[in-house]
């Protein structure tokens, strides 16, 4: 079967329906199957796997992952390409597009109806750039039970995901994924198999479910209010980003000082010097202080 994904089919499908794309949603198709496989390649999908996709254009990634996935999950916001996925897609019995935005839809619902019968979840997509991380923060937060992520999303974000202390990539974002996943790049992807070409490259980032997050806190949702307040100005130091920026961290400024010296930091160090294992200690020394 021709793929959905070389430049003459691409072209012949947009042409076909006078499709146009629309830069707001960040619609970028790939027009290269080989890196399409090499995607699919990286979830590890067998017919015992479902697969959820988000913004699967004109379906380039979604054939390939349906050939490999047991059953495809697919959810488009753009109204204008229902009728282009039920034509390119119509050879595959085992895909489902749902016209919704993903980060408005009740995703582990649809999970609960669309995958009764498989045991592994992975989500793969070529995100939009503009929501790569509300995304992939929302599937971890409401707890969708999914093995991991293969998602492509722009190399500076990837970058930011996979960084370690002590680089200037890494940080709260880093931390928050990281404390639910192990993330590491797969592979760069050019600006050149895209089209309309993006401005910069592309990267294939593979994220997997830790057993249990990566260490112990007291309570998550302050964990990362103070990973976030720690990077809220990176050449400040965390006893300054702390106390400016948790509420009415002047006025206990003491008790932070005593919490960093109980969590064994130094305050004069940066957010980005601290690992996940230090920030745990620090928030929950300083959870009895802000709780509220």
């Amino acid at each position: 079967m021709k793929d959905i994904a070389t430049p003459t089919r691409t072209k012949e499908i947009l042409e076909k329906y006078g499709f146009s794309f629309k830069k707001s949603l960040g619609q970028n198709f790939l027009i290269d199957p080989n890196i399409l496989r090499r995607i699919t390649e990286t979830a590890e999908l067998t017919k015992e796997t479902g697969a959820i996709e988000i913004g699967p254009g004109i379906g380039a990634l979604t054939e390939h992952v349906a050939r490999s996935a047991g059953k495809v999950v697919a959810f488009e916001i753009d109204q204008r390409l229902l009728p282009i996925l039920s034509d390119t897609l119509s050879p595959y019995d085992n895909v489902k597009i749902i016209h919704e935005d993903v980060l408005k839809a009740d995703v582990a619902q649809i999970v609960e109806q669309e995958f009764t019968d498989f045991e592994q979840l992975m989500v793969v997509a070529n995100l939009p750039y503009y929501v790569t991380t509300p995304i992939i923060m929302k599937l971890l937060e409401e707890k969708v039970p999914i093995k991991g992520m293969v998602i492509m999303l722009q190399k500076e974000v990837a970058d930011r995901i996979s960084a370690k202390p002590g680089t200037k990539e890494y940080g709260s974002l880093s931390i928050a994924i990281q404390y639910y996943m192990t993330a590491e790049t797969a592979f760069i992807v050019p600006k050149t198999v895209f089209m309309p070409q993006p401005n910069v490259d592309s990267a294939v980032i593979k994220l997997l479910k830790r057993e249990k997050p990566a260490v112990e806190v007291t309570n998550e949702q302050f964990f990362f209010t103070v990973t976030r307040a720690s990077f809220a100005q990176r050449r400040k130091t965390i006893l300054n980003n702390l106390t400016n920026q948790l509420p009415q961290g002047k006025e206990k400024k003491e008790a932070v000082i005593e919490a960093l010296s109980q969590a064994e930091i130094e305050p004069l160090r940066r957010g980005e010097s601290l690992s996940l294992e230090e920030f745990a200690r620090l928030a929950n020394a300083l959870y009895p202080v802000f709780k509220s």
